[in-house]
């Protein structure tokens, strides 16, 4: 794998991309989903198009996708799509929505790009893991290096919650200023350039966390599902379309301590519809 053509493709695609559904921020309509999400043309129209640009880049790649296919591939190298995460932000005209691509191997991410056009942030990462491949490391915004806070827990600090769960704020007091920001990727993303010192999401799916999880490893956060067993590798054959991933990042091993135990509730919750 030659990684500078990787980083290199997935900034052209998310960037052209976000280029577009720019023009459409805040002017289409939204439909809801099955599962009580919202989706709007531009949804379908740049996971249409980023799939088409994958397969034509990288014929051999598997592909899994918010909007089409849910089922995880036999292939080695696959990458996961979010066309548009925040789509609910995106329709109702708030400035904080995304792209992201996470690229796989053999069922664990290994590279991710987040792109946020509205505020022109780029996010990229990548953990080798335990794969055994000979590839960089790093986490980066815009291109600089970026790491997570070594800060303790203070009333002028950041933790984020989704939107299914400010129960967590019945346990008072909490340590930090709370922030809600409408974006799984960014929502976490935010621990690994050190503007938060953790985040939580109750419900988020596979192609919420693909990009994300390289990045925050990368920046040296702490990744920490609040259900029992790994999340990855990912399993060929196997629907991941209705499956959430709850799971709570921290900016350092010290302090599981302290949040942990105040999201420990969200491990049993039941979603009843997502972002």
């Amino acid at each position: 794998m030659h990684w500078p053509d990787i980083l290199n493709f997935a900034e052209a695609a998310t960037h052209s991309v976000g280029q577009q559904l720019l023009q459409d921020f805040g002017q289409v309509q939204a439909d809801e989903k099955s599962d009580g999400s919202l989706v709007t043309r531009a949804d379908r129209w740049a996971d249409e198009t980023l799939r088409g640009a994958i397969a034509q880049r990288f014929p051999d790649h598997g592909i899994l996708s918010e909007e089409l296919t849910h089922v995880f591939p036999a292939q080695d190298w696959c990458w996961i799509i979010d066309p548009l995460d925040g789509t609910t932000n995106f329709a109702r005209g708030i400035p904080i929505w995304g792209i992201s691509l996470g690229l796989l191997y053999q069922g664990t991410p290994v590279f991710g790009y987040v792109h946020l056009p509205p505020i022109q942030q780029s996010f990229h990462g990548y953990w080798p893991g335990d794969s055994g491949l000979e590839m960089p490391t790093g986490a980066f915004c815009n291109g600089r290096a970026i790491a997570a806070s070594p800060d303790a827990p203070s009333g002028n600090h950041f933790f984020n919650l989704c939107a299914r769960s400010i129960a967590i704020l019945q346990q008072q007091p909490f340590p930090c200023k709370i922030r809600m920001l409408g974006v799984a990727t960014y929502n976490l993303l935010t621990v690994a350039a050190g503007a938060t010192l953790g985040a939580v999401e109750a419900t988020p799916k596979i192609w919420d966390i693909a990009a994300v999880w390289p990045i925050v490893q990368a920046a040296g956060t702490v990744w920490q599902p609040l259900e029992p067993g790994p999340i990855f590798p990912l399993v060929p054959g196997q629907n991941y379309g209705d499956r959430p991933f709850p799971t709570l990042v921290v900016s350092q091993p010290t302090l599981l301590e302290v949040f942990l135990p105040r999201v420990a509730v969200l491990s049993k919750y039941s979603p009843t519809q997502s972002r």
